[in-house]
């Protein structure tokens, strides 16, 4: 029998704070993690996340509610998402943003490249 599993990413304990003070929180459910990400201008995962913590990026699907964002994935194609657009990107990608944006993200795996922001 399945579990249910219920949270609110929003108020949930899981939440970081990059080193530019871009924010995200996440809530892992039994079988995936869903998340919010606020970036800043100038943000970029490779930057101020995969520089830190070594580690590759995880493969995601998105929605992106306002601003902007690039997306170039690990076999160099390159995209632009805005609000209202959905997107699903596998691990190894870059992203980057050059307005404040707001992002859902659902993966898989859970957010545990993130634990050093927290």
């Amino acid at each position: 029998m399945a579990k249910l599993v219920s949270g609110n990413p929003e108020s949930s304990e899981k939440k970081w704070r990059f080193l530019d003070g871009s924010r995200r929180g996440a809530v892992e459910l039994e079988s995936a993690a869903i998340g919010w990400g606020e970036y800043l201008p100038g943000w970029r995962w490779s930057e101020h996340v995969g520089k830190q913590s070594g580690e590759e990026s995880l493969a995601h699907i998105g929605y992106v509610v306002s601003g902007q964002m690039g997306i170039k994935g690990a076999d160099g194609q390159e995209t632009v998402v805005s609000a209202g657009e959905a997107f699903e990107v596998s691990a190894g990608h870059d992203a980057w943003c050059w307005e404040i944006r707001r992002v859902w993200l659902w993966t898989s795996s859970t957010w545990t490249q993130f634990i050093f922001w927290g």
